[in-house]
């Protein structure tokens, strides 16, 4: 492990994504979310990404030319079309617009459809929160567990987030996804040659099993069991049905080099605080509730770790494997 510096290690992500074909502006884009991620210790929506990333952009399952825009709308709604390209310049639009419509309109939903991977669903939810709203983000991703009963993928992971600011501290942010772990977590074991934990995934059979690449190619374990799976399906639904992207089982893995163009979804919710009880009620509320929570010892206030650690790494840079830099260096065509 060696420490590099956040501008140095966006830099160098950046370049790579631009080699393999993206645009400037959808590589910086895709940089700073993968150094949200890395920079709050969750690797597995990091950097490792970027391999995966330059390989779908140079296959042609991404366009790295894609410019995402507003297609339709009313005042409290709207869709925006990734164009088949990477997800983050898209989801970037999709906040930008919910925000300035829920300032309006109180509220507003907005969905994103074509995209990719959306990394850390509760990065695009940090805008959200700076501007003193409440956030939910939702996105679908390809079929890695089964429906309640079923044997075979029909749903994604589907993580879920949500922001709610607060007046004088940061803000709570909740992050999940609903499969036992994140997908990421086996593709980081599969690169260590690490097994797994039961429960976590089953192989193609409908086993348990320990081992991350056996999971990758089978199913994941949806988080509570048919509770999650249920909540797996609202997501599905609020992803696709809403926004006209494609489901889960009808995008091939992101974990394949060669495969059809995702086209998922994506949406995000903003709520004005002052279009309900108002922002000096909603602040109180908050503050009681989080008094209450924390009357008892050992309770952690959900994204405060994270923050923590990424207002370390800030001043003193991020711990990246060697192998990991060696080939982002090399994506990037700088040896």
């Amino acid at each position: 492990m060696a420490k590099h510096s956040v501008a140095e290690l966006g830099a160098l992500a950046t370049d790579a994504l631009i080699k393999a074909g993206a645009s400037q502006a959808m590589a910086e884009a895709t940089s700073r979310a993968l150094l949200y991620a890395e920079s709050r210790s969750l690797p597995s929506h990091g950097l490792s990404r970027i391999s995966q990333y330059a390989t779908h952009l140079r296959n042609g399952r991404v366009d790295g030319n894609a410019i995402a825009t507003v297609v339709k709308g009313k005042p409290a709604a709207c869709l925006i079309d990734a164009a088949e390209g990477l997800a983050f310049p898209a989801c970037e639009l999709a906040v930008a617009e919910a925000i300035s419509r829920a300032r309006n309109a109180g509220v507003c939903f907005s969905g994103v459809t074509n995209s990719h991977h959306f990394g850390v669903a509760a990065y695009h939810l940090e805008a959200v929160a700076a501007a003193g709203m409440v956030g939910l983000a939702f996105g679908n991703s390809p079929a890695a567990m089964p429906a309640w009963g079923g044997k075979r993928g029909i749903f994604g992971t589907n993580p879920i987030a949500a922001a709610f600011p607060r007046e004088h501290e940061g803000p709570l942010m909740i992050d999940l996804s609903l499969s036992e772990v994140a997908r990421g977590k086996l593709m980081i074991a599969a690169k260590k040659g690490e097994p797994i934990p039961l429960g976590w995934a089953l192989d193609k059979d409908g086993n348990p099993t320990t081992d991350p690449k056996a999971g990758l190619e089978g199913t994941m374990m949806p988080a509570g069991g048919a509770k999650g799976a249920m909540l797996a399906l609202v997501v599905e639904l609020l992803c696709c049905a809403l926004t006209g992207a494609a489901f889960g089982f009808e995008a091939d893995s992101f974990f394949v080099d060669a495969g059809n163009r995702p086209r998922i979804g994506q949406a995000f919710l903003v709520i004005d605080p002052d279009a309900l009880a108002g922002r000096e009620t909603f602040f109180s509320r908050i503050e009681t509730l989080i008094a209450a929570m924390l009357s008892d010892d050992g309770v952690r206030l959900p994204g405060y770790r994270r923050a923590a650690i990424a207002a370390s790494i800030a001043t003193g840079g991020i711990e990246v494997p060697v192998a990991l830099i060696e080939e982002i260096t090399r994506l990037a065509g700088a040896t």
